[in-house]
């Protein structure tokens, strides 16, 4: 593994950020944290980033749709491209592409073509696109493959992966593997743990709780996944949700990270 730096999707404190931003990131701050992962990034993006700087933190990534952007009232590439700008990320990653999206060959085929599109607007403007996965992209399978491998092979070579390790565990991935076939293309990994029992992409999935510990408690084979990643720059740490409070889920996930080098 290249050294690697440690960030926090904002996402994770979606509740916290909507009632005290300033105190929010003041908080991370405390924490350590230097960088983060916006998302939601074209409404307030000009003033996140002063947010961000009154605190001494910085977001290199960001979350923003490439893959639907322009459709159904969603920004624009351009107006992504202009926010990531703002904040000064260096890489934009689409967040989520629905199951019926990997459900057959042609329906993979167009999804990677229009992030391939989405790639060579950025390239114009410096900035790089990557993709960030869920379970939904190893539901099927495309020849031998997983439609999110096959899926990668169709990117172009500037395209990067933000591998979610949790959700690669819930699509029954052995995730260090993974990691391994998939190379230099992974430059960032979700950190995040949990039980991997429960799949809500899955069609007609029970109702459920996702069950998140923070990293390193949970059954997602982490360390061996970061002793994988031979070309990270990226560590985030992340809850899609967690019954408990988030700064102390965060604070311990910071010492994980720290244990393996990660600052």
């Amino acid at each position: 593994m290249t050294e690697a730096a440690l960030s926090v999707q904002l996402y994770s404190l979606r509740e916290a950020l909507s009632v005290d931003r300033e105190e929010t990131l003041a908080h991370l701050a405390r924490l350590g944290v230097r960088r983060v992962e916006a998302y939601d990034i074209v409404g307030g993006g000009a003033a996140l980033a002063e947010s961000l700087a009154r605190h001494g933190l910085r977001s290199p990534s960001v979350h923003a749709s490439l893959v639907g952007a322009g459709e159904d009232g969603a920004a624009t590439l351009g107006e992504v491209f202009d926010a990531a700008v703002r904040l000064g990320a260096h890489t934009v990653f689409e967040p989520m592409v629905w199951g019926e999206h990997w459900r057959d060959e042609d329906a993979v085929r167009r999804t990677a073509d229009r992030l391939n599109h989405a790639a060579a607007v950025a390239a114009s403007r410096g900035l790089r696109v990557g993709y960030h996965n869920h379970s939904q992209e190893f539901h099927h399978t495309i020849g031998s493959r997983s439609a999110y491998e096959f899926f990668v092979s169709l990117l172009r070579e500037d395209v990067v992966l933000e591998l979610d390790a949790y959700w690669a565990a819930v699509g029954r991935q052995d995730v260090p593997a993974l990691v391994t076939r998939l190379g230099r293309r992974v430059r960032a990994l979700h950190v995040k743990d949990g039980s991997t029992a429960f799949d809500p992409f899955l069609p007609d999935a029970p109702q459920g709780a996702l069950d998140q510990v923070p990293a390193g408690q949970g059954e997602v084979p982490l360390a061996a996944t970061l002793a994988a990643a031979s070309a990270l720059e990226l560590a985030v740490l992340e809850f899609d949700e967690y019954d408990g409070d988030l700064f102390e889920a965060l604070a311990a996930g910071i010492a994980f990270l720290a244990e393996a080098g990660i600052r």
